[in-house]
């Protein structure tokens, strides 16, 4: 199983990549949407991106309907991982193909439940 963290603070990628490599997946790692788009470029898709709402460059909005509008990734599970807790953001990203959105501070149980959510079960 394959992820990609987007996330502009490397200490929340490392924090996501520990998490995400004690469930089991393979880590790949990107600072902002824009390198996302070109990491999944080399990569093809992944089995889950987990990405961060605010970033400089690309943030994860503009990523996520990036990804949406581009066929090679139909289906491909996105996560917003983000501070942004207001209801309008959660409807914003819900609207613009986020499959499940995950609060910070988060835990690995809660990673775990919300991919669970997304039918994807570590090894």
């Amino acid at each position: 199983m394959r992820a990609l963290v987007v996330d502009d603070s490397r200490p929340i990628r490392i924090i996501l990549r520990k998490n995400m490599m004690d469930l089991g997946f393979e880590v790949f790692e990107a600072a902002d949407g824009r390198e996302a788009l070109a990491r999944l470029a080399d990569l093809g898709r992944v089995d889950v991106a987990l990405v961060d709402w605010r970033m400089p460059e690309m943030g994860g909005l503009d990523f996520v309907k990036a990804v949406r509008a581009a066929r090679i990734y139909d289906g491909m599970p996105l996560m917003m991982v983000t501070t942004q807790s207001e209801l309008e953001h959660v409807k914003e990203a819900l609207a613009a193909g986020v499959d499940e959105y995950l609060m910070k501070p988060f835990t690995k149980e809660a990673i775990r439940e919300k991919l669970a959510l997304l039918g994807i079960e570590g090894p």
